[in-house]
């Protein structure tokens, strides 16, 4: 993994290559509000719709990642701010990172897309342990299931 620092929604600068070191769940996602104040045309980009959705799965799941001695972070291309503000209505336990230059997106080579002018990452998640990807799921979909399909692996593999 890069030794790339991101902001948390904690308000620290977290080393992603540190994450690695023990075994940990990174997703990723386009961007999450928990607000019905996206455009509509936002539904009609495949991968977009469902973010709030993926990262409310993660958080009903935490403490089964939490049992299996995992981590998870949520990452997307929004200021800490914004992810902050959705944490805190949606009942966040776990850290939000953002990435909003990219930083990340481009070392691990990650897809992204464009809307309206704007860039964003698609969604996947990653398994990491040792520094490096242990497993890759992507594409994601449906977006509410990611957490469990990921447990699924987690409990597949506990070496």
């Amino acid at each position: 993994m890069p030794p790339v620092r991101l902001l948390s929604t904690r308000g620290r600068r977290v080393d992603v290559a540190e994450l690695s070191i023990a075994r940990s769940v990174m997703f990723f996602y386009p961007a999450a509000t928990g607000r019905p104040d996206m455009p509509r045309e936002w539904n009609l980009v495949p991968g977009a719709r469902g973010c709030t959705a993926q990262t409310c799965a993660y958080r009903d799941h935490h403490r089964e990642f939490r049992r299996l001695g995992v981590d998870v972070y949520g990452i997307s291309a929004q200021d800490s701010a914004e992810q902050k503000d959705f944490a805190g209505r949606m009942g966040i336990a776990y850290e939000l990172l953002s990435d909003s230059d990219f930083e990340l997106t481009e070392a691990l080579r990650l897809p992204t897309f464009e809307f309206q002018g704007r860039r964003y990452i698609k969604r996947l998640a990653l398994v990491l342990r040792d520094h490096r990807i242990e497993s890759a799921f992507y594409p994601v979909f449906p977006p509410d299931r990611n957490a469990e399909v990921v447990l699924g692996y987690l409990r597949g593999n506990q070496t």
